[in-house]
Parts: structure tokens; C-alpha cells; sequence
């Protein structure tokens, strides 16, 4: 018997555990994910980078748990010796028409309380020499981590506390009413007071197998990079953002240095075929069936057709996809890029066509479901684990394990 139990173990799934760890170090807690490895799918395919927070309306989750994450993801790296660089990082307008969706932007970094600059294109090319810009702001709290290992120092951190870790382990069906349920797998059944859905890109699934109603159906977006070819990572120092289309809820393709020093430059955003589909030739039927006959995607689809086009013609067109950051750096040609992997995002899309722009937390019967956790869930997986815990209730099956 387990007192809690954390379905998935991407980045807030074990963020949770650790957090439950620290909160009741007497509990009994359980973390089951079905892959053979930690932070597999969306934790293990994202851009690395942590995050300011200065896209977010001030107020919200998103902006809070940001700015906060980054400060204690920081804190993290440096306590357990990972690897990271506070490099700071660029937003530029390469078009007069862009220069008021910047200030609106800098007015917003002031806002969440970030130490943002206003810069002219004099200044971005003392940061970035080769960015084609008319203004830009700079934003210096912005970082790079590789994510795959704060996981894995969870996970060790979880195991020291006695948690018990379990992968290849995927759950099957939740039985059970009161107090205890039972979480069936391909590797048995497992009794818990408490359960927690983490399941990232089949979050709103396994909700409905705890009879819990999160009003939303996650859709998957693949989103495609490029890389640089070492000889021309000299192009890109830090990070270099374009202004965000206002009507598009996706940032727009940018450049990316990761800690391994490699260069990523995307991603577009394109439907995937497949929940966990990362190639273009992926395709699940029960996936895309799902997506294809819920009103709420061809509401999103037909108030986002111009952009979803363009999105689509990148996907598969290399040369499109080029001039789209030759808009950043002029001198990007299509032979200093090659292929690297892709990421899906699960989005969490409501019936009228809207897409669940902040955290979408919801609680079950002795259960919580993250049925959204969009960027910048990685840079904000403390906070986040953190208001997970604080949102379990305290009945007296549980208060004997407080500290």
C-alpha cells in the first residue's frame, strides 16, 4: 500500500515526488512511467532552456511559477553541481511594424519584476554580431540547462528519500472508490491513498480513468528543428527570439544554443499524427481520430488557418523554413543546417477552440490531475511540484505523515 501514487516521469511528475518527499518524508510514494528512462518525451526533447518569464501575463501561473522556477532551477543546478549558463538571451524586431509588439513586451518583463533592456540594433550586434534587427531587448536571466539531468538527480534524490521508482511500467486502468484506489499495469497492480497524473501527453486519458472531467483534450504539436553545422555556430551566441505574432499562441522559429554548445534553430509548429509522434511518418489512428472529430481542433484550426498553412509549408519545405531565420541572421544558408530531433507539446485545447494557455490543474477524487503544463513548465517543475503538494488535502490518513 502505497500512500501516494505519481503517474509519469517526465520532469513534473518526479518534481512532485521529490516535493511530496520533502512534505511527508514518513509517506509510502510510488512513480510509474512506462517508458524504459526518465524524462523521455516532452522533458527530454525541449529546447533546454530556462526560462524568464517575460512572455506571460503578470499575474498568472504561467508568469509567477516562471519567474520563481527560474530562480530555484538556478539554485538547484549550482546545489548538485549540473551544468548551466545564465547566457541571457535576445528579442528582436526585424520590422518597423514589430517595434510596438516589443515595448509591449519590455513593458511586460517590467511587470514580472525582470531585469530586461531596451536595446538598439548597435547593442544586439555587441551580443549577437551577426542579427539583422531595428530594436531588440535584452533579457538576462534567461538560461540553458540539459533538463534529462536535473531529472535523473530528482530520480536519485526521490530513491534517497525511499520513494520507490518504477519505468517500463504503464498504467492500465484505475479501479476503486473511497479512500483506496488500485492502479492496474503491465507490470501489476499497485494500491494508493493519493493519486497524481503526470502523464504529460495522455494526461487527459488517464484522468478519464479516475473518473475525473478536465474539460479539454490534449492535441499534439510536433515541433521540427534544425541545427547548425559546427563550422557556422559562430552565427549564434546566446539565444535570439523574434517578437511573437499576438495571434499565434507559439513563439515563432529562433535559434537556440544548448549546453552541449550545439545550435538549434525552429521549431515550427505542425499537428502531429500521433501522440508521440516525432516523426513526420508517424501515425496513430486512435490519436488522430480523436483529434480529427473534436469540434474544439477545427474551431482552432479555422481561426489559425493563414499561420497553420505557413507552419504547414515549413514542415516541409527546407527552404521556407530557412527564410524564416534568415529574417534573424541574413547569413544562415541551407547547407549550415541539418536535421535534429523534434519535440511533440501537449496542449490541452477546449471544446470552443481554445487553447488552455496556463496550467491546468484539476482534482479527482483523492486525486490530482496536471492535465496542462505547457512551457515553462521545465524551468518552473519545483514550483509547480511544490503547488501540486500544497494542493493535496490533509485528511487524517495523511496528517500522521507530516514532519
Amino acid at each position: 500500500m502505497y500512500d501516494f501514487a505519481i503517474i509519469g516521469g517526465g520532469i513534473i511528475g518526479l518534481s512532485t515526488a521529490l516535493n511530496l518527499g520533502k512534505r511527508y518524508p514518513e509517506a509510502r510514494i510510488l512513480v510509474l512511467e512506462k517508458e524504459n528512462t526518465w524524462a523521455f518525451h516532452q522533458t527530454g526533447n525541449n529546447s533546454g532552456v530556462i526560462h524568464s518569464g517575460i512572455y506571460y501575463k503578470p499575474g498568472s501561473f504561467k508568469a509567477k511559477f516562471c519567474r520563481d522556477g527560474s530562480h530555484s532551477m538556478v539554485e538547484f543546478c549550482q546545489e548538485h553541481d549540473i551544468e548551466h549558463d545564465i547566457c541571457g538571451k535576445v528579442i528582436v524586431a526585424t520590422e518597423p511594424e514589430e517595434i510596438p509588439r516589443l515595448e509591449k513586451l519590455y513593458q511586460r518583463g517590467i511587470e514580472n519584476g525582470l531585469e530586461v533592456k531596451r536595446i538598439s540594433p548597435e547593442e544586439v550586434r555587441e551580443v549577437e554580431p551577426h542579427v539583422s534587427c531595428v530594436a531588440g531587448i535584452r533579457v538576462f536571466s534567461t538560461g540553458i540547462v540539459n533538463y534529462k539531468q536535473v531529472c535523473l538527480k530528482y530520480a536519485e534524490l526521490i530513491a534517497q528519500q525511499g520513494g520507490d521508482l518504477r519505468l517500463n511500467t504503464k498504467v492500465l486502468k484505475i479501479v476503486g472508490s473511497g479512500i483506496n484506489k488500485v492502479l492496474e499495469t503491465n507490470q501489476g497492480s499497485f494500491e494508493s491513498k493519493f493519486i497524481i497524473n503526470c502523464a504529460g501527453l495522455h494526461s487527459d486519458r488517464i484522468a478519464k480513468l479516475g473518473k475525473a472531467k478536465p474539460d479539454a483534450k490534449i492535441v499534439p504539436f510536433r515541433g521540427e528543428y534544425y541545427e547548425l553545422t559546427p563550422e557556422k555556430r559562430y552565427l549564434v551566441k546566446t539565444l535570439i527570439y523574434p517578437v511573437p505574432n499576438p495571434d499565434f499562441p507559439f513563439l515563432g522559429v529562433h535559434f537556440t544554443r544548448m549546453i552541449d554548445s550545439s545550435v538549434h534553430a525552429g521549431p515550427n509548429a505542425v499537428l502531429s499524427l500521433k501522440r508521440e509522434g516525432y516523426k513526420k511518418t508517424d501515425f496513430d489512428f486512435k490519436d488522430f481520430a480523436e483529434v480529427i472529430t473534436y469540434p474544439g481542433f477545427w474551431k482552432l484550426a479555422a481561426k489559425h488557418s493563414d499561420e497553420g498553412i505557413k507552419e504547414i509549408i515549413r514542415s516541409f519545405s527546407k527552404a521556407a523554413f530557412v527564410r524564416s531565420l534568415q529574417k534573424l541572421i541574413p547569413e544562415v544558408r541551407a547547407e549550415d543546417l541539418v536535421p535534429t530531433h523534434a519535440g511533440v507539446r501537449a496542449q490541452a485545447l477546449k471544446n470552443n477552440g481554445s487553447l488552455v494557455d496556463d496550467f491546468l490543474i484539476i482534482t479527482g477524487e483523492n486525486s490530482i490531475h496536471v492535465c496542462n503544463a505547457p512551457s515553462p513548465a521545465a524551468t518552473s517543475s519545483l514550483e509547480i511540484g511544490k503547488a501540486i503538494v500544497n494542493q493535496i488535502p490533509e485528511p487524517s490518513n495523511l496528517k500522521s505523515l507530516v514532519a
